[in-house]
């Protein structure tokens, strides 16, 4: 086989759209505040067009309440980031608890984005309903298994499914997931149900990589450290302010804008890793 040639230095210039033409399904994406908006938002200004998953009832349950204006309003914050104005920024509900949404929620965000999914980001996870080892119980187990670990290796097998069908090794293809910080320091003994779920996805991420690299596709975990998504207030949130280097918390840009860059072309060469982005955080 002939050695690949140096890029040449027209090559080594930049697109200013490096996502151009490219599709994406982000998942989560129900709030202007959380990392899935500012993923679809960096995706847009990349030139990808973008579908974003919402389920607006997850949130509603939430202290902060689900979006005001809706998922429109979200969708419509994503479009004003757009790179290109011609690309398409969609967006539509699906409960990922159930066992058939994942497949059902991929199909549909593919054909609204004109019928090939390029880049699939699995940033939706269930918040709450957890706790220490002594406090959990079989029900909180099962919910978090079902949302923040079974749908997303579902929404891959059905991704990969899709991708089977297209042209051998078409370029593009990315799946991003997301884990949390179990396997650091302490761990998360507050939230056991979380992450044993977000857990199996770190451990699953270079099995899924192997899996798909036949098919072009790369794939990485992100753990985006501690992030103000406007759960945490007053002295808790000062603490933890405090125990970054640069004397604030992560915001939702900050992994964004790693996870945009792994969907790129520069990040081809890059598959299989769990990669911390948390700004030297001490644990």
């Amino acid at each position: 086989m002939p050695r690949i040639p140096s890029p040449s230095a027209e090559s080594l210039r930049r697109d200013v759209l490096p996502l151009r033409g490219r599709t994406a399904l982000v998942t989560g994406a129900s709030r202007t505040g959380g990392i899935g908006y500012a993923v679809a938002r960096r995706l847009a200004a990349y030139g990808a067009s973008v579908y974003l998953h919402h389920h607006v009832p997850h949130d509603a349950a939430q202290p902060w309440g689900a979006a005001p204006g809706g998922p429109e309003a979200v969708a419509s914050g994503v479009r004003e980031a757009l790179g290109d104005p011609e690309v398409r920024v969609c967006h539509g509900p699906a409960d990922l608890s159930e066992a058939d949404a994942p497949a059902e929620l991929l199909a549909t965000a593919a054909d609204a984005l004109g019928g090939r999914l390029d880049i699939l980001v699995a940033n939706h996870a269930l918040s709450g309903f957890d706790g220490p080892l002594d406090a959990i119980d079989a029900t909180m187990l099962d919910a978090h298994w079902a949302v923040d670990a079974r749908s997303v290796i579902l929404l891959v097998q059905a991704y990969a499914r899709a991708r089977a069908t297209l042209p051998e090794r078409t370029p593009g293809g990315r799946v991003l997931m997301m884990t949390s910080g179990q396997d650091i320091a302490g761990g998360m003994p507050g939230e056991i149900a979380y992450a044993l779920a977000k857990g199996a996805l770190a451990s699953a991420t270079r099995s899924l990589a192997t899996s798909l690299a036949d098919l072009a596709v790369t794939v990485n975990c992100v753990n985006p450290g501690p992030v103000d998504t406007d759960y945490l207030d007053g002295e808790a949130y000062d603490a933890i302010a405090a125990m970054f280097p640069a004397g604030r918390w992560g915001m939702p840009d900050d992994p964004a804008r790693l996870i945009a860059w792994l969907a790129t072309d520069e990040a081809e060469w890059v598959t299989g890793q769990v990669i911390d982005s948390e700004g030297g955080f001490r644990h």
